[in-house]
């Protein structure tokens, strides 16, 4: 494919809500050898390019913050979401003060202590629920006090309820 066809898609790198037609074709793509295109393939191609230009970008990246002692915490809590420590008990363990850690958080990831880790724990989530996971099992084990809160937070993230979310993806 010549940059041409690729000028008008995303220029940083996104997140999709992926449809249907997309996972169905993009499956079928991987299968193919790497070749020169055939008259199917170039078809199919463009329909790719298509549905990547169209599908609405999904916000729910996951920046990490710059400062040492910052990252230190989310990476604590990327490896263990479940952690139940508060802000106090990990500014005290990253050496800084609370007050400092809610401002620079939100300085250097655009997101408040609690979002950020509402977020990884939903990304955490995600990938839980994609291996089938239940619904609540994936709660606890990421350290929701009860199923409902869980499930209220997914809702208000994503729109729907797990169980229809992954209803409307497979």
């Amino acid at each position: 494919m010549s940059e041409v066809v690729c000028i008008d898609l995303p220029e940083t790198p996104c997140i999709l809500a992926v449809s249907g037609l997309l996972r169905e074709a993009v499956a079928r793509a991987a299968e193919w050898a790497v070749e020169p295109f055939n008259d199917a393939q170039s078809r199919l191609a463009g329909v790719l390019l298509d549905e990547i230009r169209t599908l609405p970008r999904v916000v729910l990246g996951l920046p990490m913050p710059q400062d040492a002692r910052l990252r230190k915490i989310a990476q604590a809590l990327s490896d263990h979401p479940d952690d139940p420590r508060g802000l106090q008990a990990w500014a005290a363990w990253a050496g800084l003060a609370p007050r400092t850690l809610t401002r620079r958080f939100v300085v250097e990831t655009g997101f408040s202590f609690t979002e950020w880790r509402q977020r990884v724990r939903l990304l955490r989530a995600l990938e839980m629920l994609a291996a089938d996971m239940s619904v609540t099992r994936v709660a606890l084990e990421l350290g929701y006090e009860n199923v409902s809160a869980f499930i209220a937070l997914f809702r208000r993230t994503f729109g729907v309820t797990p169980g229809r979310y992954f209803a409307n993806y497979r």
